[in-house]
């Protein structure tokens, strides 16, 4: 018996059915950020990982053209685990608006992603250890300005073990990039009578960001 064709359906086609191929989604940088934050959740490549409470990974626009890196998460922020959240933040936050700066143009991060006790100087293999949570974040942001807050984030970065007002006021470079260096927020609470330094620095950073970025 023939089978009745239906009202509804398509007659079939006599031509071969076409091969497609499978496309693989090509992540943006902001996405592969995220993941690579979370992958830096679960990290135990040195001691630190046994007394912190979160990891600080770092937060902004990504890409960035303008990249501030700090020191090492204080109390605040391994508490919430965000970067620059406590008193310290609150200023830098005030300093970059006042100077024009909003925050899709820019990215905060530390040399490390673990507070070490007591606010200490982070040691040598700490710093080695989070290098590869640093580089990847240097590579996905692109960045074309760096600035280093405080003396740690500048030896750490510059590899130079010089104090901090030899390097101010004259421009570095970290694979390529012009690099900045300014005083520390923290630093300006304990020490008011910098700021007026510190937004001299903020204001050159700002022309030179201009000069290249905008």
């Amino acid at each position: 018996m023939q089978t009745p064709v239906s009202l509804f359906s398509s007659p079939p086609l006599a031509s071969p059915p076409v091969q497609v191929e499978a496309v693989d989604k090509v992540l943006s940088a902001e996405e592969e950020m995220h993941g690579l934050a979370a992958k830096a959740e679960g990290c135990r490549l040195c001691g630190l990982a046994e007394s912190r409470c979160k990891v600080v990974f770092g937060r902004g626009a990504v890409p960035a053209d303008l990249l501030f890196i700090g020191e090492a998460p204080g109390r605040d922020e391994d508490i919430q685990g965000e970067v620059f959240v406590g008193r310290s933040g609150q200023l830098l936050n005030r300093m970059l608006m006042a100077a024009g700066l909003n925050q899709k143009q820019f990215y905060i991060m530390n040399t490390i992603k673990c507070r070490p006790p007591n606010n200490r100087d982070p040691k040598r293999e700490e710093l080695e250890a989070c290098n590869l949570w640093f580089k990847q974040q240097i590579a996905l942001l692109q960045p074309k300005v760096i600035c280093l807050l405080g003396r740690v984030a500048a030896q750490a970065v510059l590899q130079e073990n010089v104090a901090l007002g030899e390097m101010r006021g004259r421009w570095h470079t970290y694979q390529g990039i012009p690099v900045w260096v300014t005083y520390h927020p923290a630093y300006l609470l304990r020490s008011p009578q910098q700021k007026r330094r510190s937004w001299q620095d903020l204001l050159q950073l700002v022309q030179r960001y201009h000069e290249l970025c905008v």
